[in-house]
């Protein structure tokens, strides 16, 4: 049994969803104590326990503390992951990324496809996008055998949810010739800027992308407005794209009440300069999320940006369940060299 510290590092869910993630992958138990003891309100809330409840369905888990506000939980996988057609409603505008970013390793070692399908929030703060996923992190994860898709089928924005996203799931593929390494972003293929808006006036997007235009140099081409129906509530969402050959970068900028339409685009264009200022291919969020497929398919390497606490966090539970070891070294120009090996 692996006992985990819910109060190390950072402190937050991710602590939990990769513990539910590799504990599935390689069959080992865990009992997670302080569950997101780093945060303003602790404990599990609806889109942590769906990722419990989603896990162990997949891989038929026995679980003990699997409830709203719970600081401790027990689970126990069956040692075997099943395939199938699933479906994880959150029941709130709690994240419907995070839910798939923690059943798609399960499902990935399964010996059929599956397709989940997770309803709740898809682009909220603090959390993966859904366009991160589909423009960052599925294309990178391909170079390791994975075959995922992931779809979109309708937005859904905190506080009222009510988005649906679907995933499409094959086996891995046998293990890869080569390691995986990502050092060079190669040359700029394209870039581009769109405020996604749901039921809220046109001029606060209008005044998001003349941020970007002016701050990062953005032609009028490549910025973009696009209105959404049938959405619940309302959405404001800035998505600054950099396309090269061997990786995307995206920033996200999310619209809040009280906060002005110029500075959710000055933060998020900010984000873009200071990842531009060095020429690492991996991004701060694109770098947390490739440590567990890393470990669990081979290893390898890549270059980034200086990591958070967050990743280096996600490391020390990688680590402890599937006996690698990721070192993190600076390159002494502002990038840092990850190794999982």
């Amino acid at each position: 049994m692996i006992v985990i510290d819910g109060e190390q590092g950072e402190g937050g869910g991710q602590i939990l969803r990769s513990a539910l993630s590799l504990s599935g992958c390689t069959g080992q138990p865990f009992v997670l104590n302080g569950i997101r003891a780093g945060r303003k309100k602790p404990g599990l809330m609806r889109q942590h326990l769906t990722c419990v409840l989603a896990a162990a369905q997949v891989c038929n888990a026995e679980v003990e503390g699997a409830e709203v506000g719970s600081k401790s939980l027990t689970f126990r996988p069956s040692g075997s992951v099943y395939a199938g057609n699933y479906t994880f409603p959150i029941g709130s505008a709690g994240s419907t990324t995070l839910v798939l970013q923690t059943v798609w390793p399960l499902l990935a070692i399964a010996d059929a496809p599956s397709r989940v399908t997770v309803t709740g929030g898809t682009h909220n703060p603090a959390a993966p996008t859904v366009d991160f996923l589909t423009k960052c992190f599925v294309p990178a994860i391909a170079a390791l055998g994975h075959r995922l898709e992931v779809t979109l089928h309708r937005h859904g924005f905190a506080p009222a949810g009510g988005g649906r996203v679907e995933a499409a799931i094959e086996p891995a593929d046998g293990q890869t010739s080569e390691p995986f390494a990502l050092h060079r972003r190669g040359d700029l293929v394209l870039r581009r800027a769109v405020v996604h808006l749901a039921n809220l006036e046109p001029h606060i997007a209008n005044r998001e992308l003349d941020v970007v235009r002016k701050k990062l140099g953005f032609t009028r081409d490549e910025l973009h407005l696009e209105e959404l129906d049938r959405v619940q509530g309302q959405g404001n969402v800035l998505t600054i794209e950099h396309e090269f050959d061997h990786v995307t970068h995206l920033a996200t900028g999310f619209g809040k009440l009280g906060v002005r339409a110029e500075q959710v685009a000055a933060r998020a264009s900010s984000e873009v300069r200071s990842f531009l200022a060095t020429d690492a291919p991996v991004g701060a969020h694109l770098a947390d999320q490739l440590l567990l497929p890393l470990a669990l398919r081979g290893g390898g390497t890549f270059r980034t940006v200086e990591p958070t606490l967050h990743t280096r966090t996600n490391a020390e539970i990688v680590d402890r369940f599937t006996g690698r070891t990721t070192r993190i070294r600076p390159d002494g120009d502002g990038t840092f060299h990850v190794t999982v090996a």
